[in-house]
């Protein structure tokens, strides 16, 4: 029993009792303003309250009532009215209390849903261009298209595999991943989208999935860009790193492969050929296809290589080293875009 307003009020929320018997009358306090206490308070706001008091008239009950007491007896209530009251309201309270527990748990649940979706999707977005990632988030059981005018980068870094047997790997790992960040934000200024990489390669195309009348201007950019990352790495970071670029421009198959572990990647000739332009360039320098020089002749520097033999092709093919751009190539809002490093 507590004498006074505020012992009650401290009480209640210290021990939360699932019924609260209270008298009108009071000492220091009128009971309807302990009512309304008990209903502002958080811990009390939902335990229910039964009123106690020897004032019979109908609208003395409703103003407790609309206070926020739940019930009302007239005192002193015999046992056998007063015990099944409390008990009525007691176990209201506790399937209350047990509601609000599940809905909290399903709440939580939710949160810890959505989240779980959230980084799904992130991880979806990570792995597949986003165009793609939204397609087979809607069940679209077969991603495959034709594009008839891309352009295909490969750029390795030139004698890694003697590189990384002279370092452990963290140190491996650091510097592929400086450098391939980088890489990732120049992708992402001049609209061309990473494929994969492939030990110390790395594989871009321009034009897929979003379809580009410029995907050759926007795969030279990217490369011009990227050595001179690469060149600025070096020199900061004091290691002799070179990277051999090789580009195609044709048509290609491209779509999702896997069912568990999804990739989306490319398949054609053009693909085969941007890999031998890199395969056969030289360190430090840009091997493009005769296609990618006739479309890019008016705005880029290109020296002629000549003649060489590709791999998989009867005849010679005639390629062009890519070594600058005019400044009518990058227009002033890309070059905006296009900052940071390694």
């Amino acid at each position: 029993f507590c004498k006074d307003a505020a012992k009650a009020v401290s009480t209640a929320e210290e021990f939360q009792p699932t019924v609260i018997l209270q008298d009108l009358v009071m000492p220091d306090i009128d009971g309807l303003d302990l009512v309304s206490q008990f209903r502002t308070h958080p811990k009390t706001e939902k335990i229910p309250v039964i009123m106690l008091s020897a004032n019979e008239e109908a609208a003395t009950k409703a103003q407790l009532l609309e206070a926020g007491a739940n019930d009302y007896l007239i005192k002193l209530p015999h046992q056998i009215e007063l015990i099944p009251r409390i008990r009525v309201h007691s176990e209201a309270y506790k399937r209350l209390l047990e509601r609000d527990a599940a809905f909290g748990a399903l709440e939580r649940s939710l949160a810890d849903l959505t989240r779980e979706r959230e980084k799904s999707e992130r991880l979806l977005r990570n792995i597949l261009p986003d165009t793609i990632a939204e397609r087979l988030k809607n069940n679209v059981s077969t991603i495959a298209e034709t594009y008839s005018s891309v352009s295909v980068l490969f750029a390795d870094l030139c004698g890694f595999t003697t590189f990384s047997e002279r370092v452990d790997a963290s140190q491996l790992v650091d510097l592929l991943d400086d450098i391939f960040s980088a890489f990732d934000h120049l992708a992402n200024a001049y609209g061309v989208e990473k494929i994969k990489t492939i030990g110390d390669c790395y594989m871009v195309v321009a034009g897929v999935p979003d379809r580009s009348s410029i995907h050759a201007q926007q795969i030279a950019n990217f490369a011009l860009d990227a050595q001179e990352l690469l060149g600025e790495y070096s020199r900061k970071s004091g290691r002799d790193i070179l990277m051999r670029t090789g580009i195609h421009t044709g048509t290609v198959v491209a779509g999702i492969v896997g069912t568990s572990k999804f990739a989306y990647d490319l398949w054609g000739d053009v693909v085969n050929i941007a890999s031998r332009m890199e395969s056969t360039s030289e360190p430090g320098l840009i091997q493009v296809s005769e296609a990618v020089h006739v479309r890019l002749q008016d705005d880029y520097h290109f020296r002629s290589r000549g003649e060489i033999q590709i791999k998989g092709k009867k005849d010679p093919m005639h390629t062009w080293y890519l070594t600058g751009r005019d400044s009518k190539a990058l227009p002033d809002q890309e070059l905006d875009d296009v900052e940071g490093g390694c």
